[in-house]
């Protein structure tokens, strides 16, 4: 038998509480899902960008064997990636 102070007790009530102050928030509704999703496509296309740009001026002012804009466009999506996750992380976080 489990109490009412069991770890399955207590989350349960965690998830409900989050749910609730989401809702209060606006946070379940179909905008918010729109402009986080937004949100995570900037802080992944940004990077990309700049990384094409300086790849491709690099290439452009020094030319050499191995391309600068191809490996630049990998660093700006690893560096995408990366920014994107922190800033989901970071609104999740926010939930509680």
């Amino acid at each position: 038998m489990s109490d009412d102070g069991s770890e399955e007790t207590r989350e349960i009530k965690r998830k409900a509480r989050r749910l609730e102050k989401a809702r209060r928030q606006g946070r379940g509704n179909a905008w918010f899902g729109l402009g986080m999703f937004g949100m995570v496509g900037w802080a992944v296309a940004v990077p990309t960008v700049a990384g094409i740009a300086l790849g491709l001026y690099i290439d452009s002012r020094w030319p050499g064997e191995r391309s600068w804009t191809l490996a630049l466009l990998l660093a700006g999506v690893a560096l995408g990636c990366l920014n994107a996750w922190y800033w989901v992380q970071r609104e999740g976080r926010g939930d509680d």
